[in-house]
C-alpha cells in the first residue's frame, strides 16, 4: 500500500486531478460558456475529493497492508470511489437546495455521481499502480546499491590487509618490536573499520582509522614518510560517514605516492567545514616518472559509488594532479 502521507504522493494525487480536469474542460464543446468558472469550481472540488481520499488511505495503511493482498486491493479502490461517490451527492444536493447552480439540475444528479465515481475508480487504479510500480522500483535500486556497496567493501577490506600484513612481514626479521607495535596498531585499525557490522562510521573514527595505517606505514618507510595534519578545533567529528571513506585515499597517497619517490614526501590531510559541506583533502607528491595505476582509480570509483549511494548528488569527490602534486578531496553534505 503506498504511503499517501508523504508530500511526494500527495502532490502527485494532485497532479493527476488537476490533469483530469483540465482534460474535461478541453473536451467540452467549443461554443460552451464559463469555461473558466467550471475550471475553478471542478478544481476545487476534485482537489477536495482527491485530498480527503488520501487522507483517509493515509490512515487506513497499516490496516490494508494487514488484509490478503486481492483484499487490500479491492479495498483501497472502493474506498475512493465511495467517498466520492456520497460526497458528491452531497455537493450536488446542497446546490440544488442553495440554487447556485454549480453542479448540475436534480434531474442529471445520478449521471453526475456516477460519472465521478468512475473517474475515481480509473484514477485509483492508474495512481495506486503507479505508487506500486515506483516503490517497487526504488526497493529494487537500494537493494542493488547496497549489494554494490557491500561488494566492494569486500574488495577493499582484503586489499589493505594484504598491504598491511606485507608491511609487517618485512619487519618481522630485523625488527620484531616494530613488528609487534605494528600488529597490536593492524588489531586496533580492524577492529575500527570493521566495526560490530556494516553500519556507518564518523569522521573521528576515518581520521582514527587513516592515522593507525599510517603508523603501520611508517614502519616500512620511516624517515620517508612524513604526515601532515590540518585539522581545526571545530570539526563535526561526530558526522556520520561512510566506512572506510578516508583511509583508502590515505593508502593511494602512499602506495602510489610516497613509495614511488625515492626520497620520500609529505603527506597533508586537511578536514575542515565550508559553508554546508565538509571538506577532506588528501594529498601527496608524485614520483618524477609517473606510472599508470588501475588501483588507484578502484579506490577512488568505490569512494565516489558510496558516496552517491550515502547523500546522492550533493557529495562528490574530486582529484587530480598538478605542478608535481596529487589532491583528492571529499565533499559531504552536513545536513
Amino acid at each position: 500500500m503506498p504511503d499517501f502521507c508523504r508530500p511526494q504522493a500527495l502532490f502527485g494525487v494532485m497532479v493527476a486531478v488537476e490533469v483530469a480536469v483540465l482534460t474535461a474542460i478541453l473536451l467540452r464543446p467549443p461554443q460552451a460558456s464559463g469555461a473558466w468558472t467550471d475550471l475553478f469550481t471542478a478544481s476545487l472540488l476534485a482537489q477536495w475529493l482527491a485530498l480527503s481520499c488520501a487522507a483517509v488511505l493515509c490512515k487506513l495503511r497499516a490496516a490494508i497492508d494487514r488484509l490478503p493482498f486481492a483484499v487490500g486491493v479491492a479495498l483501497a479502490l472502493a474506498l475512493p470511489v465511495v467517498i466520492v461517490g456520497g460526497a458528491t451527492w452531497v455537493v450536488a444536493v446542497l446546490d440544488q437546495q442553495l440554487e447556485l447552480g454549480f453542479t448540475v439540475p436534480p434531474a442529471q444528479t445520478g449521471r453526475f455521481v456516477l460519472v465521478c465515481m468512475a473517474v475515481a475508480l480509473l484514477l485509483a487504479a492508474t495512481l495506486l499502480r503507479y505508487f506500486y510500480v515506483t516503490a517497487q522500483w526504488q526497493t529494487h535500486v537500494a537493494a542493488h546499491a547496497q549489494a554494490q556497496v557491500q561488494a566492494l567493501q569486500a574488495r577493499i577490506r582484503p586489499h589493505f590487509l594484504f598491504n598491511s600484513m606485507n608491511s609487517i612481514a618485512g619487519l618481522i626479521r630485523h625488527e620484531p618490536a616494530s613488528a609487534e607495535r605494528a600488529v597490536e596498531d593492524l588489531s586496533e585499525l580492524f577492529r575500527a573499520a570493521l566495526g560490530s557490522g556494516s553500519g556507518e562510521s564518523s569522521l573521528a573514527e576515518e581520521l582514527h582509522l587513516a592515522e593507525r595505517y599510517l603508523a603501520i606505514e611508517a614502519l616500512r618507510l620511516g624517515a620517508r614518510l612524513a604526515v601532515e595534519w590540518v585539522l581545526p578545533d571545530d570539526l563535526p567529528r561526530a558526522l556520520p560517514l561512510p566506512r572506510l571513506i578516508l583511509q583508502p585515499l590515505v593508502e593511494n597517497a602512499v602506495v602510489h605516492g610516497i613509495a614511488r619517490c625515492p626520497q620520500g614526501g609529505t603527506i597533508r590531510i586537511e578536514a575542515r567545514v565550508d559553508g554546508r559541506f565538509l571538506q577532506v583533502r588528501v594529498g601527496n607528491p608524485l614520483p618524477a616518472v609517473a606510472t599508470p595505476s588501475h588501483g588507484n582509480h578502484h579506490a577512488q570509483d568505490s569512494i565516489a559509488q558510496r558516496l552517491a549511494h550515502r547523500y546522492g548528488p550533493r557529495a562528490r569527490m574530486t582529484a587530480g594532479a598538478q605542478d608535481g602534486y596529487y589532491a583528492a578531496t571529499l565533499f559531504v553534505p552536513l545536513d
